[in-house]
């Protein structure tokens, strides 16, 4: 006899229970990663814009656990204005969605400075999400009133993998997610664990809601007090272990395994957290040795309005910078031509006609990357 798909576990939220012997050793290490990661924060003088190439990132493997094909460099190289005409219209759209993740994590977070974590703040951010994409007319920013289920592509319900919760129970779930995302808990990463497992099984939205979920990790942890800005990037380790990742939540509605659920998404948010911290490390190192650098190559006093410019926009059109970087215009011309001489820069499209460069920072790029990809 076929077994049918995994239907949501009505009843289960919150778990009332843990085998908390084996969550225990790891609470320590994690939240001891998490807050490593806090400190190089406060070391960043402007995070959101020295941190803004992993915000580009996480947007990027977030959207690729959902199958998403878009590129970092290519999402960089698109948003300054560089030729898209080998792009495929498919490759476009995968583009916009990154786009519009990083677009929907900055309105949630302007909306938590004066609102908790609630239905609000993630219907706005779901709206923003799935603003002009595929899957933009199935009601952004409205919980889905018709059933939903996961699978393979065009699957009949019957063939379906996992069945969310039914539509008509869907404000009442999450007003009772809500509730639990502003309390108290025993263990805030606990906490995080049980909210990210319990929206994706809800996937109170028609689409979107993957990215939805993991983009309510770095903002629960923010207004939980744990990092002080909503910059972490879990995505990396997800998207690496994507197979584990989807098999975890469903032994959660499948087995009621939250324990097994709670142990691999702690695992998961140290190891990222180290990541994280060695990467923010790096770009903290790079922006320290590239000031005496770029003041002996260029005798400048506009060396910081540079740096601090090309670090938030490591690829870019040459006239954005004379325009826009707050720079003399001839002295801004002098400090590209120097720093692409000297091989800071290097130009991913030579200037053509009337049409500008488009120019990369490479070493803030590899760092993103954490590899030597460019």
């Amino acid at each position: 006899m076929t077994k049918g798909p995994v239907q949501y576990h009505s009843g289960a939220f919150p778990p009332r229970e843990f085998d908390w012997p084996k969550l225990i050793p790891l609470l320590g290490p994690t939240a001891a990663a998490v807050a490593r990661y806090d400190g190089i924060l406060a070391a960043v003088p402007n995070p959101a814009v020295m941190l803004s190439p992993l915000t580009t990132q996480e947007a990027v493997l977030s959207s690729r656990i959902e199958g998403t094909q878009a590129t970092f460099d290519e999402v960089l190289e698109f948003e300054a204005g560089g030729p898209v005409a080998e792009r495929s219209p498919e490759r476009v759209a995968d583009i916009h969605e990154v786009l519009n993740y990083r677009r929907a994590l900055r309105e949630a977070e302007r909306m938590m400075a004066e609102l908790p974590l609630c239905l609000r703040v993630v219907c706005a951010a779901h709206r923003l999400l799935m603003d002009g994409v595929r899957g933009h007319g199935t009601s952004p920013g409205e919980l889905r009133r018709v059933p939903n289920w996961i699978g393979p592509p065009g699957c009949p319900i019957e063939e379906a993998r996992f069945v969310p919760l039914a539509a008509g129970d869907l404000p009442a779930a999450m007003t009772a997610w809500e509730r639990f995302a502003n309390e108290d808990g025993a263990d805030r990463l606990v906490q995080l664990a049980i909210l990210h497992a319990e929206f994706e099984a809800l996937h109170p939205f028609l689409d979107g809601n993957g990215r939805l979920g993991r983009m309510l990790v770095p903002l629960f942890l923010w207004q939980a007090g744990l990092i002080r800005a909503p910059m972490f990037y879990l995505s990396a380790d997800l998207e690496a272990r994507r197979e584990e990742y989807y098999e975890r939540l469903l032994a959660v509605s499948r087995d009621g395994d939250w324990t097994g659920w709670c142990r691999f998404f702690l695992e998961a948010t140290r190891r990222q957290a180290e990541a994280n911290l060695e990467k923010a490390r790096g770009i903290l190192d790079l922006y320290a040795s590239m000031k005496p650098r770029l003041h002996e190559l260029t005798r400048s006093q506009y060396v910081v309005h540079a740096l601090d410019w090309i670090f938030e926009r490591p690829i870019f059109r040459s006239s954005d910078f004379v325009s826009s970087a707050g720079i003399p215009e001839p002295t801004a011309r002098r400090l590209l031509s120097v720093l692409q001489r000297d091989g800071v820069l290097r130009a991913l499209t030579p200037a053509r006609g009337r049409r500008p460069a488009v120019l990369a920072f490479p070493d803030l790029l590899n760092v993103a990357e954490g590899a030597r990809a460019f």
